[in-house]
């Protein structure tokens, strides 16, 4: 009964930021969205926080009620304040106008746009539908959430703090903590759904679709234009993927195309009410993930271009800042300083942690910000990762595909780097895997780019503004954007072939580009631009199966049997969550039938083992991390059950049992990082 009145609650807290941002936004179903995404989220960090503080974090019955306050004070500021602003209408009215004026749009295409909009539409229909029940249906199971990001969620409702504690793996202690706040009140609000901690994923994908057709709209003036780009970000591949993890890229993501969108929509309506928004949202984008800051010159390329370029008064323009500084400035108080960045100086004396992770993750470990041989091994990743998107991605999963064009695009490149010795493959130490031309399929069909309309489209557009053959004042700017970003994924850490995920962003600066297709003279709305009509559809018919074929073969969440592969909503859980890690899956298994559901289990493992499906399927063992992070061996504590450990930890005695982990050397040999050899000591 109780989950049931919480979910009741759950659903008029929605519908409440969805009131609230009536009160705020113009009329318009976009503006409305995207700012009611930003209220949800930011009035679950702020109490997320102020629970924590209280040790309430893990009570759902302050959480059900405490939600509502932020999104009031936020319309009491916000309506004094913008008053003049305020447009009257009814979200209702606005759907129901809304998607009329869709179906007059769509009559009125030409059939060569009817048939690229409707390949578009249904595509983003098909993977979004089949995303959404892979969300609802099937438990998380990436590497980073089953070491770090979910397991630091249950210990924090462990505890019922957020307050910094030493973990196994140094995430649980140092990553920031703001998307915590929305995992928990998703999973204590629906009544314990496990899933639901992918929600905030979930809907950060199609705030960034939202965010792209919303940009590129206010950039180009033209609803065509504006759409195109936003299906196109709904069916690039990597975001695709991204939007049934439990990772954190995609959040950021999210948080940064509403950030861009208020800076453009602020240039288009000069209202102030956008430059608080997008104050307040880049304060929630710094406090979700640090990696902001790599986005930091590209954002300074955007509020170049909306107080001084594209302007006809900048004095006066440049006045307006105050707005955005001030409110970011707020943003920075309420969801930066508390997410964990001060508590990390403090114990590490560096806001991201420890020297280890420091020097394994940053520019320490090309020699420092200063070194040389960081900008000749940066300029190496920069290439390396140019490779890299130069994939068919979704349509890699097909053998022939990967045998054939995908090495014909790079054979060319191949050669000239060969012949001016970049030394590409060879150098190594400012790498976490070794490069290769070829991406391995494990990270071309969980991993992947931008496919075809990123190499072959998105990215020759860009050049083409950025050397002035296409002229375009906000494309130039965001040209430098785009590129700014790729250079500081690529300076600021060593190359990495997970790092798909990391260019989504990216494709915020990128996807707007498209633009120029319906803008120019040359464009697919004249009637003499045959070549290029006929160009654009073969990219559309390359994407569409492609942004398909990467969610339906996914091996991490396949929806459909694949390859001898079962699917994900008939597999195991175990099974599920030892994806990448097969051979640590006996031992979790025999720990599953072994290990009653409310026991309480001390925790002798090392730092890149899987923790969280310990807590069993219904999350309901306690564990208690005894070999925290470069913190030694602590005493077992009285209240353990159980002991689990790896044996490179704890040696074995007389009566452990031992859980049957796969260490021969031929499956060893085929796993990213092999499994320990587990054991279980029962100690009451």
């Amino acid at each position: 009964m109780w989950d049931w009145f919480y979910r009741i609650l759950f659903l008029m807290f929605v519908g409440f930021c969805f009131r609230v941002a009536a009160q705020v936004s113009r009329k318009s179903l976009v503006d409305v969205l995207i700012t009611a995404f930003t209220v949800f989220a930011g009035s679950i960090i702020v109490s997320g926080f102020l629970l924590s503080f209280l040790h309430k974090t893990d009570d759902v019955r302050f959480w059900a009620g405490l939600v509502f306050v932020p999104p009031f004070i936020f319309y009491l500021l916000f309506t004094r304040i913008f008053i003049k602003e305020y447009e009257d209408f009814s979200v209702i009215s606005l759907i129901g106008s809304s998607l009329q004026n869709l179906w007059i749009w769509y009559k009125d295409l030409s059939l060569y746009l009817k048939i690229i909009f409707g390949l578009l539409s249904f595509s983003l229909l098909f993977v979004s539908i089949i995303s959404l029940a892979l969300v609802l249906f099937t438990v998380p199971n990436e590497w980073d959430s089953m070491t770090g990001h979910l397991v630091r969620v249950m210990y924090f409702m462990q505890r019922g703090t957020m307050a910094p504690f030493y973990g196994t793996n140094w995430n649980i202690d140092t990553y920031p903590r703001s998307v915590c706040n929305i995992q928990i009140y998703s999973y204590l609000i629906t009544g314990k759904v496990e899933n639901a901690f992918k929600l905030i994923n979930y809907l950060s994908y199609w705030v960034a679709v939202l965010g792209a057709y919303g940009i590129a709209k206010s950039i180009s003036r033209n609803l065509t234009a504006g759409l195109f780009c936003g299906l196109v970000m709904g069916l690039l591949p990597n975001v695709l993927l991204q939007s049934t993890t439990t990772d954190t890229d995609i959040v950021l993501m999210g948080y940064v195309s509403c950030l861009v969108y208020f800076l453009f929509s602020y240039h288009e309506t000069k209202r102030r009410r956008y430059l608080y928004l997008a104050g307040l949202t880049f304060g929630i984008a710094l406090g979700h993930k640090i990696t902001l800051v790599l986005q930091f010159p590209s954002l300074f390329m955007v509020a170049v271009y909306v107080f001084v370029a594209g302007v006809p008064n900048v004095k006066a323009s440049l006045f307006k800042l105050k707005h955005l500084v001030t409110s970011a400035l707020v943003g920075i108080l309420l969801f930066t300083l508390p997410t964990g960045y001060l508590s990390n100086l403090k114990r590490y004396n560096h806001p991201i942690g420890p020297p280890t992770a420091i020097r394994h993750q940053s520019v320490e470990r090309a020699g420092g910000i200063f070194s040389a041989n960081l900008y000749e091994q940066g300029t190496r990743n920069l290439l390396r990762y140019s490779f890299d998107f130069m994939n068919l991605d979704g349509l890699t999963n097909i053998p022939a595909i990967e045998k054939g064009p995908n090495r014909w695009f790079k054979a060319p490149f191949i050669w000239l780097e060969e012949k001016v010795h970049a030394r590409l493959v060879e150098e190594t130490d400012f790498t976490i895997r070794p490069f290769e031309y070829n991406r391995p399929y494990i990270f071309t069909n969980g991993l992947p780019y931008w496919g075809a309309l990123g190499f072959l489209l998105i990215w020759p557009l860009v050049f083409l503004v950025l050397f002035g053959v296409i002229r375009s004042k906000p494309h130039w700017f965001l040209a430098i954007a785009t590129l700014l970003h790729a250079a500081a994924l690529s300076y600021s850490a060593p190359y990495d072939p997970f790092k798909g995920r990391y260019f989504i962003s990216t494709a915020i600066y990128a996807v707007p580009f498209l633009t120029l297709l319906f803008t120019k003279r040359q464009s697919l709305l004249a009637t003499n631009s045959g070549l290029l009509k006929a160009y654009t559809l073969v990219l559309v018919l390359l994407a569409c199966p492609s942004a398909i074929l990467a969610v339906l073969w996914n091996e991490r969440c396949l929806p459909v049997a694949h390859h001898g592969k079962p699917s994900a909503f008939q597999a195991g859980r175990i099974e599920r969550m030892s994806y990448a890690r097969e051979d640590l899956q006996p031992a979790y298994e025999n720990f599953e039938k072994l290990v009653p559901e409310n026991a309480t289990i001390a925790l002798a493992d090392i730092n890149d083992d899987y923790e969280y499906p310990l807590f069993g399927k219904n999350l309901t063992r306690k564990l208690i991390p005894i070999n925290p992070f470069e913190q030694g061996l602590q005493p077992i504590p009285k209240e353990a059950d159980y002991l689990f450990f790896a044996a490179s930890v704890i040696k074995p005695q007389p009566g452990d049992i031992r859980l049957g982990t796969d260490t021969t050397a031929a499956t060893r040999a085929k796993m990213l990082v092999p499994a320990e050899d587990y054991w279980l000591r029962k100690l009451k």
